[in-house]
């Protein structure tokens, strides 16, 4: 049985019609108020503001869509958090209500406040019902959807699972309108690398997601050590099943554990506050299978402004990206020590993570 799971809800899962169902969202409370009685702890990452917000608000169909998306968020907000905190507290149990944007997992100091503050919520038995902050993230730093969030949130707390509800029952084997396509039980990137043939670019009417992000922050977690399920949110108990270890849609089968550091640096794609371009030769040593620091006279060029423990973008000079790591020291010393040797490593081993 899993200690700690991210159970994120699709658009699909929590709306009806446009707008939120709450009978959907009443059956996951309970699954999950049954579950943390038997100490699992749940983080809650739920769409369905935008839902709910539509359902109460009419505007315009003159506004653009990115200011109706943020009003509807914040108007739903409030109803969608009332009734979390409702049901939740008819069965004896209290949620608070943790609003994030891409900005907060760029940021050193506000990872690790966000961190604790989970930390905390779940050592006094509190349920995280988590959301992006759609009222003011701005269009350059919006996640791709909940799916990206979820996998962030796991890596930064180190989940043994992760759930991803949907509307579909899993990976299929065949086009999803194809009645003798069948769900693929199991996914294991270490022997079958190839799976990706299987994944379509179709997206719910309510979310911005769909398929291939799923895989895609499956595929993620995987390589930190954090198992993944994909399954319908439609179905009764699904949560509970999977926690209790029972076979019910896609499970995407884990590697070995990383160190908390390097999970983060697994999940810093457009998180990055700058960009360094390496040569032939240190691409070769930091891709093989030593343990090597990257040491600036392997750099040729420094892009961006970025301070001691920003997390950086590694580069080839073709500009193909090899992973991130976290800087050392800032952007100007780094531009000052281009190709030069003798100088402390700009990014250390224990720090880096390259894909």
């Amino acid at each position: 049985m899993y200690k700690r799971v991210i159970v994120k809800i699709g658009s699909g899962v929590i709306s009806k019609e446009g707008q939120f169902d709450a009978q959907a969202g009443e059956h996951i409370v309970e699954q999950i108020v049954s579950l943390n009685k038997t100490g699992v702890e749940i983080v809650l990452i739920t769409s369905g503001a935008v839902a709910t917000g539509r359902g109460i608000l009419k505007l315009s169909d003159k506004i653009e869509s990115i200011v109706q998306k943020q009003v509807f968020a914040s108007v739903g907000q409030v109803k969608l958090m009332s009734f979390y905190a409702d049901i939740f507290g008819k069965r004896g149990y209290i949620c608070a209500q943790v609003l994030v944007t891409k900005e907060d997992f760029r940021d050193r100091q506000h990872y690790l406040n966000m961190k604790n503050c989970f930390e905390n919520l779940l050592q006094d038995n509190v349920v995280p019902v988590v959301n992006e902050n759609d009222v003011i993230a701005i269009t350059e730093l919006i996640f791709t959807d909940n799916d990206e969030l979820a996998g962030l949130i796991a890596s930064q707390l180190n989940a043994d699972a992760v759930i991803i509800l949907t509307s579909v029952d899993g990976v299929l084997d065949g086009n999803p309108n194809d009645p003798k396509s069948q769900v693929i039980s199991e996914i294991d990137f270490t022997k079958n690398p190839s799976f990706e043939k299987y994944i379509t670019n179709d997206k719910s009417a309510s979310g911005r997601g769909g398929m291939h992000t799923k895989f895609g922050t499956a595929k993620k977690l995987a390589a930190q050590g954090i198992t993944t399920h994909i399954a319908s949110g439609k179905r009764q108990n699904t949560i509970v099943d999977l926690v209790e270890g029972k076979s019910v849609g896609t499970k995407f089968v884990p590697n070995r554990k990383l160190s908390a550091t390097k999970r983060r640096l697994a999940y810093s794609a457009g998180l990055s506050k700058g960009v360094v371009y390496v040569n032939k030769c240190a691409e070769d040593i930091l891709l093989s299978k030593k343990a090597v620091s990257l040491l600036p006279v392997g750099i040729v060029k420094v892009e961006g402004v970025f301070e001691k423990g920003d997390v950086i973008e590694i580069k080839n000079e073709a500009k193909k990206k090899l992973g991130f790591g976290i800087a050392q020291y800032d952007s100007q010393k780094a531009n000052d020590s281009i190709g030069k040797k003798k100088i402390r490593a700009l990014v250390h081993y224990d720090y880096m993570f390259l894909e």
